[in-house]
């Protein structure tokens, strides 16, 4: 399955310092489930299955709809100045 966009390799969408928080996967509690993948409204999110789940910080807005929908709560949001 394949995301309806992917960011542009440019300068449009780039997230820029205002980002707050991002999301963080336990690999270890993720279940492959491909939700946050699915549910991503930036499609930064590269998921295939049997693979890790990869986040594309570069474009990620932080919004925590990956960790709303997420199943076993495998992604956590945390500060930017933490990570």
């Amino acid at each position: 399955m394949l995301p309806i966009s992917k960011p542009a390799p440019a300068s449009a969408g780039v997230t820029g310092t205002w980002r707050t928080y991002r999301p963080v996967v336990n690999l270890g509690k993720c279940i492959d489930c491909g939700l946050c993948w699915l549910y991503c409204p930036e499609s930064v999110i590269d998921w295939e299955k049997g693979e890790k789940v990869k986040i594309d910080y570069t474009y990620c807005k932080g919004c925590g709809i990956c960790a709303e929908v997420c199943p076993v709560k495998a992604i956590d949001m945390e500060p930017e100045e933490e990570v």
